[in-house]
């Protein structure tokens, strides 16, 4: 019997994710990825609750307690850096706290025997019909898939070319921000230090020690930046920041020498349906909570596993496994968008208490 044949759109924690356990369940399993290689940035992630359950079910919980980041908490600063309060590690990290980088690796050490890679390309066009789905490539010749899954990101291309409509289900949570490393030239050790407010410095170092991991954050009213030039991104940096003492001037000056800079806005993504025929979301492609939250790595791996097990549960017919999927998954997204909305408005955002 052919194995069913199924693409997902998106490398990152989500498409691997649901690669594995897809796998398992007897799928043929192709990821296209963007990106030229597997990306190497982003902050440390944290887990909690059903999300332990998944990394045991994919039997890595184990591995990633060696790349624990045993963050110790966070020092809250004033506009001089003076302390105001320490808030313990719990306060930010979840049960378990690892750079993401750390995970992704992993992802994709126990799913590139099994699965499929294509790196550094992207769909150009989706054309369903009875039997299957077309899928046109930047670079690769056209195939034929059983399913496609959007597991990338909150710009998802997947969620533009099949439900015609990108921006307007995104809600600006009020916050844009950029992450770049530096030199831990302030010799921080398992602390992170906040400055709040609506021009945010938040600062840490975990692994390795002697580098340190910068978060500046300011308030906007769109997510619009996001896709603009490194260039005028950091020109809106220096414009937020302007004026502000403390580390910034150091730190704005580092952000323009750092080679792992990357830029994004705190928005959610807002639908009706996960799903339109054959194609279906997961992870910040359908319903991103914010990284105000600290819900979209758990939310990712728990998406992923719910979406397969409904698969398996239906026997592989779609549309009761993606009707069953968005039944089960919806309370748990609502209850994290609302923590992520209420964050950003703690945080120096324009957010309101209550999705539209």
């Amino acid at each position: 019997m052919t194995k069913p044949n199924v693409l997902i759109s998106g490398a990152s924690v989500a498409g691997p994710a649901l690669a594995y356990f897809l796998h398992r369940g007897g799928y043929d399993v192709t990821v296209v990825e963007r990106a030229p290689a597997l990306r190497d940035s982003g902050y440390a992630v944290d887990f909690r609750g059903t999300a332990l359950d998944a990394l045991d079910a994919m039997g890595i919980r184990d591995e990633l307690r060696d790349h624990e980041t045993r963050m110790r908490g966070t020092t809250i600063v004033d506009e001089t850096g003076n302390e105001i309060v320490q808030l313990p590690a719990e306060a930010f990290g979840g049960e378990l706290e690892v750079p993401k980088r750390d995970l992704t690796r992993i992802l994709h050490r126990i799913t590139a025997d099994d699965v499929e890679y294509l790196f550094d390309d992207s769909i150009t066009a989706l054309t369903e019909d009875a039997a299957g789905v077309t899928v046109e490539f930047e670079r690769h010749a056209a195939r034929e898939f059983d399913l496609v899954f959007g597991a990338d990101g909150v710009h998802s291309n997947v969620r533009n070319l099949a439900f015609g409509t990108n921006d307007d289900v995104l809600r600006h949570l009020g916050m844009s921000g950029a992450g770049f490393s530096t030199p831990n030239y302030l010799g921080l050790d398992g602390r992170g230090l906040l400055q709040p407010g609506k021009a945010a410095v938040y600062l840490f170092s975990t692994s390795p020690a002697d580098r340190l991991t910068v978060s500046l954050s300011f308030a906007t009213d769109s997510p619009a930046l996001d896709r603009r030039t490194r260039a005028e991104q950091e020109q809106a940096l220096r414009a937020a920041f302007a004026g502000h003492g403390w580390e910034a001037p150091r730190l704005l000056t580092a952000m323009s020498e750092a080679d792992d800079f990357y830029f994004a806005s705190s928005c959610q993504v807002h639908l009706d349906h996960w799903h339109r025929g054959r194609v279906a979301l997961l992870g910040d492609a359908g319903y991103c909570a914010a990284p105000t939250s600290g819900m979209g790595t758990s939310q990712a791996l728990v998406g992923a596993w719910t979406l397969a097990r409904e698969l398996s549960a239906a026997g592989g017919r779609h549309e009761i496994a993606y009707t069953a999927y968005e039944q089960r998954l919806r309370p748990y997204v609502a209850e994290n968008q609302a923590a992520g909305r209420h964050a950003a408005a703690s945080f120096g955002g324009e957010a309101p208490p209550s999705a539209p």
